[in-house]
C-alpha cells in the first residue's frame, strides 16, 4: 500500500498547527514555506481537512489555518480519511471463480483465505492510526523539533491577536 505525498504533508501540517498558540492561525504560505513545499497543492490539503472537520479557517489579515480540536482529539486515522476516504484499500475482485477451474458461487458464500487476511491487516493498519493522535506526533517528535518549530513559530510564523504575520487564508 502506498499513500500518496500528500498525507505526509498534511501531518506534519497538523502537527506544525498544535504548536500555534490557541489565538493564533497559521497561513498556507507560511505552512509550505516552513516545509518547503508548493503553496497551491497544499492549499488543496489544507482545505479538504477543514471539510472534515480537522482544521479551521479563519479569514481577515490574520488569518489562516488552525487545528478545530484539540490535538489529543484528532486522530491521525481522521487525516488520512480526510484525504484518501474510507474506501478499503483491498477489493477482492473474486477471481477464484475464474479460470478454467473456477470455484461456484456456492463454494464462494465466505471470503477467501487471502481476503480474509487482507482486510484483517487493513483494520489493524486503520485502528493503529487511530490509537495515534496529532499530540502523539508532537511528543514522539521531541525537544528539537519542537524547539526549532517554536522559535520559528515566535518569529512571526504564525499571526496571534495583535500581531500580524502577514497573508490571509
Amino acid at each position: 500500500m502506498r499513500l500518496p505525498e500528500g498525507v505526509e504533508w498534511a501531518l506534519h501540517s497538523a502537527w506544525l498547527l498544535a504548536l500555534v498558540p490557541d489565538d493564533g492561525a497559521l497561513p498556507a504560505r507560511r505552512l509550505a514555506e516552513f516545509y518547503d513545499l508548493p503553496q497551491p497543492y497544499l492549499a488543496k490539503i489544507l482545505k479538504s481537512l477543514v471539510s472534515a472537520g480537522v482544521l479551521t479557517a479563519v479569514s481577515g489579515p490574520r488569518g489562516g489555518f488552525r487545528l478545530a480540536r484539540v490535538p489529543e482529539e484528532i486522530s491521525v486515522l481522521d487525516i488520512v480519511e480526510a484525504l484518501e476516504g474510507r474506501t478499503q484499500v483491498f477489493r477482492c475482485a473474486e477471481i477464484r471463480q475464474r479460470g478454467p477451474a473456477p470455484l461456484t458461487g456456492e463454494a464462494c458464500r465466505r471470503p477467501c483465505g487471502i481476503a480474509t487476511v487482507m482486510y484483517d491487516a487493513e483494520t489493524e493498519w486503520r485502528a493503529g492510526l487511530a490509537r495515534s493522535s496529532v499530540a502523539d506526533l508532537v511528543a514522539e517528535a521531541g525537544p528539537a523539533s519542537i524547539g526549532r518549530a517554536s522559535a520559528w513559530l515566535a518569529q512571526g510564523g504564525a499571526a496571534a491577536a495583535g500581531q500580524d504575520a502577514g497573508g490571509a487564508v
